[in-house]
């Protein structure tokens, strides 16, 4: 087994490695990347080589509290006003829907169970409502996941992300509820309302620290121009806000979440940038959130009890769930693709789900149930455990999901139809170039008549020589009895830096990123330097911009 303080970074290179593997693999097959995150977890975990024990997942708690606070960004980021004020009612009446039902079928099936093993119907229902609690989260990091491998878009895709941001706020208060009935059952005491009021008070501040966060990095945004610095001052304040909520006890994801709702809705435009950013970081940490998950399930200690909950968890969860959404949907008339398929789509089961048993387990660690197992270990081993499975099932029904409803692919951004295009397919009509002989005179009027940031210099065969910017002629602009008789090859300066038109698109556009250019000069190929004409960044993403609103119509 290796050592925490000397493995550790050997441990996160083989888990992203391994992750990404089985990805691949699960991605070859057409099932969604994030079961071969868990099943490099499950292959290097407690139930494979032991490569990581409990004490490493335990250690790794910070990192854990971190990619939950990625993925609550990340969620909320998607979360816009217009939307909410448009299908409010729908994504409420759907919420309390499944999450109640959920709730309920597994609170009572999970009791009948305990009540069957233990004989004690106090603990039976105490067990029973923390589980059902429990129950009614979605996992968003999964959903979201297989939401932006497969480019959704559309009503279900938005009340999908509506409805797994909520859940853990109503899976916060049930489970409030439940632990503090489950402590008064249990022989513990509890002040049920003091309890109440807690949660309330944690969700409260929650949002309150996630808002001003996200409120506090749009105030900066608007400030500042450089992107660099943009990027760095939102991911440092998202750290504060994810920090602030472990230190006060507060919910990582609902503060982070609210940080990417206040960000996306007060500079929706100028956010991008930021988001994407944390976009782009964040598929390491997905891997490396999965791959712990799966680690942490070891199935060779579970007894055959245990195994029954864990199936009846499942069965009346997914019922929850399914017939839940189905109800809430009917009753807001919402679209029907909506009403048969966000049922689905809301299997996952994941870190908030986690954190709770791991909360209850510390609650009701003393409470026995039978052969050595307390309630909390059961609470534990059986989210755990059914976190797998519905993992295994979860993502590929979201998958189905969206592919049935017409919404996969539909999410389509400008680098993707960037992508898609060769540089000859953006080479501007009125590219500009003179003559190697050409004047200054000459030259300036070109310049009058384009918006050119520089022109290309050719020989008489169109042989791309170099360009000249109008800073390169600013010393003799003044003096004009000199713009007759000295000439571009006086002024040309070599670029190595060129586009080939066959070659794709988008290497040229980060190119021009890479030297901060807004235009490049475009060439038959290497060998020839036959000039054919200028990309223009600008232009090049307007022309995708168009392209996607062509596309949507």
């Amino acid at each position: 087994m290796l050592d925490l303080d000397t493995g550790l970074l050997f441990l996160f290179g083989l888990s992203i490695f391994g992750g990404i593997i089985s990805a691949l693999i699960f991605k070859k097959v057409k099932m969604p990347q994030v079961l071969g995150y868990i099943l490099a977890g499950i292959i290097i975990g407690q139930s494979g080589f032991h490569l990581i024990s409990r004490i490493h997942i335990d250690h790794l708690v910070s990192f854990n509290y971190f990619a939950l606070g990625i993925i609550g960004f990340l969620v909320g980021s998607e979360i816009k006003f217009e939307d909410m004020r448009k299908y409010g009612k729908q994504f409420s009446l759907i919420l309390f829907a499944e999450g109640f039902l959920a709730f309920l079928l597994v609170g009572v099936s999970v009791a009948l169970c305990l009540w069957y093993v233990s004989g004690s119907v106090p603990l039976a229902l105490a067990g029973g409502m923390v589980f059902g609690a429990i129950a009614s989260a979605t996992d968003p990091a999964a959903t979201m996941n297989v939401l932006w491998e497969y480019r959704a878009a559309g009503i279900l895709t938005t009340t999908i992300i509506a409805i797994v941001a909520l859940d853990d706020a109503l899976a916060m208060f049930l489970y409030g509820l439940g632990t503090s009935l489950s402590r008064i059952l249990t022989g513990g005491s509890a002040d049920i309302p003091g309890e109440l009021s807690n949660v309330f008070l944690t969700l409260f501040f929650s949002i309150g620290i996630g808002a001003a966060t996200g409120i506090l990095i749009g105030v900066l945004i608007r400030k500042v121009r450089n992107r660099d610095t943009i990027f760095v001052l939102g991911f440092g304040l998202l750290l504060v806000c994810i920090g602030l909520s472990v230190l006060l006890d507060l919910d990582i994801i609902l503060a982070s979440m609210f940080a990417g709702v206040a960000l996306v809705n007060m500079v929706p435009a100028r956010s991008r940038d930021v988001i994407d950013n944390i976009r782009g970081i964040s598929t390491p940490i997905y891997i490396l959130f999965f791959v712990l998950v799966g680690a942490r399930i070891n199935i060779s200690s579970m007894p055959l009890w245990l195994w029954l909950i864990i199936a009846v968890y499942v069965l009346m969860r997914s019922a929850g769930k399914y017939v839940g959404s189905w109800i809430g949907a009917k009753l807001s008339n919402a679209d029907p693709v909506v009403r048969r398929f966000t049922g689905m789509s809301l299997f996952s089961q994941g870190g908030v789900a986690i954190g709770l048993s791991i909360m209850a387990s510390g609650s009701l660690g003393n409470i026995m149930v039978a052969d050595g197992l307390s309630l909390g270990d059961v609470i534990v081993f059986g989210v755990t455990t059914t976190t797998l499975i519905v993992q295994l099932a979860g993502p590929v029904l979201v998958k189905v999901a969206v592919k049935k409803a017409g919404e996969s692919g539909r999410n389509i951004t400008v680098e993707d139809v960037i992508s898609g295009w060769k540089v000859i397919d953006c080479i501007e009509e009125k590219s500009i170039s003179v003559h190697v002989d050409a004047t200054i005179r000459d030259i300036v009027n070109v310049f009058n008549e384009a918006d050119d940031t520089f022109v290309s210099v050719i020989d008489k065969e169109s042989r791309f020589l170099g360009i000249i910017s109008f800073k390169d002629i600013k010393s003799v602009f003044l003096d004009q009895s000199t713009w007759d008789w000295l000439v571009a090859g006086d002024f040309v300066k070599k670029m190595k830096n060129t586009a080939v038109a066959g070659g794709p698109l988008i290497d040229s556009v980060s190119l021009m990123d890479q030297l901060h250019l807004d235009q490049l000069p475009v060439l038959a190929d290497n060998d020839s330097a036959k000039w054919l004409g200028v990309i223009d960044k600008k232009k090049i993403f307007k022309s995708a911009r168009k392209k996607i609103l062509s596309s949507a119509a």
